[in-house]
């Protein structure tokens, strides 16, 4: 440890550390006229006092001293000594809140394996890795031998002409690729179609309970999320009228209500459409695991009903291909087609060339449509071996979109269940969180059955059947 006797200021230096000598003497240098306790024309040592003090050579100092100055921390005026130039606010200190993940009731554990129970994640041992990397080999070459230019912002053309067409068997929806606008997610999608839709009102319908990224994202942007109850045949569009009449969008899960699971019954959908109609108000259909119905055939899109041009349609293939694609969709009715193009030219241009040529080679080669029925076939084994093994439980239950839903008591906190869940390795969610206010909340667990496997299975649940029961007795 060395001193300093004009400010009584002390470092040391390791040695046998990864960082230059410099770049220490540098560094805590710096440190202190960040933190003040170099005043504004502070002296420093001369390079052959400081560099005996702490027994380095002259030239470590030295090269210390520069990459000061170039930093503009000190002033060196030759023979008359080397100066503090000027004394800058303290840098803030790193707290554990600031290194939290972004949303922690939603993202949790990001750098670890997906776990039993789990919601939102596809299958890992079901992914075509072989097939996938082949073509993804192919297309990063092509991507490589590409000229350069700037890409399209609405994406690539061959993907948006690969999702038309797709959505036109698959989903009942007809639209040309000059209406697909290429997104990062969802989250992408739910961000750009808020910017470019310019309402006059500040109240947004929402589902209640519905995903709670689509409330946040609405916060974020300004909006006001008005919660609307749902039932057996989805949200309820007279009540939305009721609470809030002046509301001029809706944001809904008309193929399996998220978390719920149930579909937007057709007349549901006419009256929603009445109203986006005569009030010009608009859509948003997130269009959540249409695909992967496990029970019969997934309802064409709300948007294929829609003949007025009020339906905003997103969709994505983290369910169905993977989430760390981060790629998704979003079909704007032609009247929005222009302004959709100049908002993401703007805001959030399609990036990730090499994913893009990729999913349009998957979807054009018939690997998708594929993919997906072999990833229901799985699903629905892993669900009845779920059912199988919860049989004669008094626990309520029904398969919501991929994951099973238990029902709680009221007086059980589902929260602190998937809490002490998690730190057995094991992965379920709180249902309560997704509703708008805890007070009105359901409780209960989504058990994601994608990940079900053998030992682990009846490990998990097993664990988890003595957590659930343990809290009913507290």
């Amino acid at each position: 440890m060395y001193h300093w006797p004009m400010s009584k200021l002390r470092f040391s230096l390791d040695r046998h550390g990864s960082r230059s000598l410099a770049e220490q003497i540098r560094a805590n240098i710096s440190d202190a006229i960040r933190q003040g306790h170099l005043y504004e024309g502070a002296r420093l040592p001369s390079w052959r006092d400081l560099a005996v003090q702490l027994g380095v050579s002259r030239g470590t100092v030295k090269t210390a001293y520069d990459r000061l100055g170039d930093d503009q921390l000190v002033i060196s005026k030759g023979s008359a000594g080397t100066f503090v130039a000027s004394v800058l606010p303290a840098l803030p200190e790193i707290t554990d809140r600031a290194s939290q993940l972004p949303l922690p009731d939603l993202y949790q554990d990001l750098d670890s394996a997906p776990k039993p129970f789990q919601v939102g994640v596809p299958a890992q041992d079901g992914f075509p890795y072989k097939l996938w990397s082949r073509i993804m080999l192919r297309c990063s070459r092509q991507a490589v031998a590409e000229t350069l230019r700037y890409p399209d912002p609405r994406g690539e053309l061959v993907l948006r002409k690969e999702i038309a067409a797709y959505l036109s068997v698959a989903r009942g929806l007809l639209c040309s690729p000059d209406q697909v606008i290429i997104t990062n997610g969802y989250a992408g999608a739910l961000g750009l179609a808020l910017h470019m839709l310019r309402l006059d009102s500040q109240r947004v319908w929402v589902e209640d309970p519905c995903y709670p990224l689509t409330r946040h994202s609405l916060s974020l942007a300004g909006y006001t999320p008005v919660p609307i109850p749902v039932d057996e045949q989805g949200v309820c569009v007279e009540q939305g009228v009721t609470l809030a009449a002046e509301a001029q969008l809706a944001v809904v899960t008309a193929s399996q209500q998220a978390p719920l699971g149930m579909q937007l019954s057709l007349a549901r959908r006419q009256a929603l459409l009445i109203w986006a109609r005569e009030n010009a108000g608009w859509v948003i259909e997130d269009d959540y695991l249409s695909e992967l119905q496990l029970s019969g055939r997934a309802p064409p899109a709300l948007a294929s009903l829609d003949h007025d041009g009020r339906v905003i349609h997103i969709g994505t293939f983290s369910k169905t291909i993977s989430p760390r694609l981060r790629l998704g969709f979003m079909v704007v009715p032609p009247m929005l087609a222009s302004r959709a193009g100049d908002t993401a030219a703007a805001l959030s241009p399609a990036s990730a060339l090499p994913s893009q040529l990729a999913v349009a080679e998957f979807l054009r080669d018939g690997h998708y449509l594929r993919h997906i029925r072999r990833m229901k076939r799985l699903y629905a084994q892993r669900r009845n071996a779920l059912l199988e093994l919860m049989e004669g439980s008094a626990c309520v239950r029904k398969m919501a979109g991929l994951s099973l839903l238990v029902d709680l008591p009221d007086d059980v906190d589902d929260v602190q269940i998937a809490d002490m869940a998690r730190e057995a390795g094991l992965a379920p969610a709180p249902l309560s969180p997704w509703f708008a206010t805890r007070s009105n909340a359901r409780k209960g667990l989504l058990l994601g059955v994608t990940n079900l496997t053998g030992q682990a299975l009846e490990e998990g649940y097993r664990h988890l059947a003595e957590l659930i029961a343990c809290s009913g007795e507290q």
